[in-house]
């Protein structure tokens, strides 16, 4: 099974090469990985310990980044090493100002688990919520390096748990110590024989509760908002947008604001010709109506986290594709949701559902019908920002194991 997994990772290699040709994600992670070694020799001192945090993507940094800035704080004189599978993630923080660097994470084979691991010397390894990588939890575990899984979530139909994952089972056995979301994972886990399981909930209520307490200011959009009621979609992809459009054209006396996924050119330009009228957040200026405006599109990153608070309901993109993006970012500003129909995988997204929080669509209709039912509810959004008050303190019980650990 060894023989196949190093094939996979050799075969996923020259797929990526290949399709760099005419991908620009694919090239910013194949050139991101080029001479990566040299690149860590010089910016890392391998004779001084790390504290290494890996995230698979930009959403893991915000669910681990409680941990890390806590870490910070009771250990200034630690230096932090971060690691980053996906572009989407290095290119948004590869100069985040508490880490000593920020790199992209080579390969997992059992040369570059080494290689990289020599350079950084850890003293821990924290991975969020998933990314099992056979070579790197090999060598931390040969090295005796305590490596931690921090916001786990697992599910009964993940390879973990079939008859014939004992391969994926065993690079889990190399975990010191999983810090996991709900009961049914502990339980998945437990029933392995893994013992070193606490339920911590998840780090991401902290994140958001903080984000929440004190968000970034927009001057310009607290401007266009003005009395009216908001609207606003984040994260959203071309069918989301189809039907906020739809929507919007039924709710008049409601201001939009749409902060899509994707931000390149192609994209906007689709969206502008579904709002044809709508202000463009990078080409406001002194002169622009902002009152006068029905919608906004924020065509730049950066911003969404602190946009929701803004939002009397939030709409949550990504249920119409691989399943919805953040839910808890807009329900810490009280804000209750809306989201498409894949939103399984996602506790917070079925809790939000049970408490008559958040409301999930399939259509056109649907979206007005819980567009009508939520803004006639006052107690949805009020639900939505207790719900997440409730669930903070997942920080604090990892931080105690690690204190232990270095």
């Amino acid at each position: 099974m060894l023989l196949l997994y190093n094939f996979g990772i050799s075969l996923y290699n020259l797929l990526l090469h290949l399709v760099s040709f005419f991908n620009p994600k694919a090239k910013l992670f194949i050139d991101g990985r080029k001479n990566i070694f040299e690149l860590i020799a010089r910016k890392t001192n391998a004779d001084c310990k790390h504290i290494w945090f890996h995230f698979a993507s930009l959403g893991e940094f915000e669910q681990g980044r409680p941990v890390l800035e806590e870490l910070k704080k009771l250990y200034p004189d630690k230096p932090i090493v971060m690691t980053f599978f996906s572009p989407s993630g290095f290119e948004i923080r590869k100069n985040y100002p508490l880490a000593e660097a920020v790199y992209y994470l080579p390969l997992d084979t059992h040369r570059n688990a080494e290689t990289f691991l020599r350079l950084i010397n850890p003293e821990i390894a924290i991975f969020t919520k998933y990314e099992f990588w056979y070579h790197y939890f090999k060598v931390l575990k040969a090295n005796k390096v305590p490596l931690l899984l921090i916001s786990g979530i697992f599910r009964p139909d993940q390879i973990f748990f079939k008859w014939y994952g004992r391969f994926q089972r065993n690079i889990l056995k190399n975990v010191t110590h999983f810090f996991v979301q709900n009961q049914e994972s502990k339980s998945l886990l437990n029933n392995l024989g893994i013992d070193a399981v606490s339920i911590s909930g998840d780090t991401r209520f902290d994140r958001v509760a903080e984000q929440a307490a004190s968000p970034q200011q927009f001057v310009q959009i607290d401007e266009f908002k003005g009395n009216a009621k908001i609207f606003i979609a984040g994260s959203t992809w071309p069918q989301d947008e189809e039907l906020i459009a739809f929507l919007q054209q039924r709710a008049q006396d409601w201001k939009f604001i749409i902060a899509p996924h994707e931000i390149h050119e192609s994209h906007i330009k689709q969206l502008s010709a579904l709002f044809p009228d709508a202000l463009h957040y990078t080409k406001l200026n002194e002169n622009t109506d902002l009152q006068a405006a029905k919608v906004l599109i924020i065509d730049t990153i950066g911003l969404l986290s602190s946009a929701y608070q803004y939002g009397d309901i939030s709409y949550i993109g990504g249920g119409f594709g691989a399943g919805i993006h953040n839910t808890l970012e807009a329900a810490a500003f009280g804000s209750p949701v809306i989201f498409g129909p894949k939103y399984q995988k996602f506790q917070e997204a079925k809790d939000l559902l049970t408490i008559g929080a958040a409301k999930s669509v399939s259509g056109k209709d649907d979206l007005f019908a819980a567009f009508e039912i939520l803004q006639k509810d006052q107690q949805a959004g009020k639900k939505a920002a207790s719900y997440v008050k409730q669930h903070t303190g997942s920080t604090l019980q990892i931080i105690n194991m690690i204190k232990k650990l270095i």
